[in-house]
């Protein structure tokens, strides 16, 4: 279980760095860009959940602050999916139930490294 752990583990830091740095750094793929442009986020809050995103990242590597970054990871997905539905694209938030299983499982599996 523990590898288990640590594999999602790894692919959430780097899921959440990765784009994060992309909406901190301004080099948003076209790829998303397309996805993230129907739903009318501005960039002020596309900059603060690029933040978060970084943020988060961070938080998911130690033991001690591991369930408040998978909160943050899923209240950030939450946040997207509540813009996709509120601008009716129900398969841009049906995208994003995977993504918020990520952490939710992260939390049910625990950190790898606490005892």
């Amino acid at each position: 279980m523990k590898i288990i752990s640590g594999m999602l583990l790894l692919l959430s830091v780097v899921l959440s760095f990765r784009h994060g740095w992309a909406g901190v750094s301004g080099n948003i793929s076209p790829e998303a860009a397309q996805f993230l442009g129907p739903l009318g986020i501005s960039q002020p809050v596309l900059l603060g959940l690029s933040w978060l995103n970084l943020l988060v990242a961070g938080l998911l590597l130690f033991p001690a602050t591991f369930f408040v970054g998978n909160l943050l990871n899923a209240a950030g997905i939450l946040l997207i999916m509540g813009y996709a539905l509120h601008t009716g694209n129900l398969r841009t938030a049906a995208l994003e139930i995977p993504f918020l299983l990520l952490p939710l499982g992260l939390l049910w599996l625990r950190h790898p490294l606490a005892k």
